[in-house]
């Protein structure tokens, strides 16, 4: 009797109801205290970053330029006029603007050194 049940594959215990979704749910709760939460708290800051930014702040842009912000274009001042040198201003729009020079780590503003 006790080999037929061995073969059989346990099949008279029925599992079911709430703990056959419990690895389903344990899974969903890992990722998102892993992956979804801390991915929302950066952008909450980033777009906390992005709203008070003003005139003065040093910034770099998604695309490497260091400038300093001279002031605001449009009535929602969603443009920046970017001070990159003395004798260059730029327009670049409010999202561009990846982060401040002095609150980002020196790994993220390292410039490229020549090779030669």
């Amino acid at each position: 009797m006790n080999l037929t049940l061995l073969f059989s594959g346990g099949q008279n215990a029925q599992g079911g109801g709430l703990m056959a979704y419990l690895p389903f749910i344990l899974i969903l709760a890992i990722m998102y205290f892993l992956m979804i939460r801390p991915q929302a708290k950066r952008q909450k800051e980033k777009q906390n970053m992005l709203g008070n930014l003003k005139k003065g702040d040093r910034v770099v842009t998604i695309g490497g330029l260091h400038g300093t912000i001279s002031g605001f274009k449009g009535k929602e001042k969603k443009a920046i006029l970017l001070k990159v040198d003395k004798n260059l201003s730029l327009t670049v729009n409010r999202s561009a603007v990846a982060g401040l020079t002095d609150k980002m780590d020196a790994s993220e503003t390292e410039a490229i050194e020549d090779q030669s």
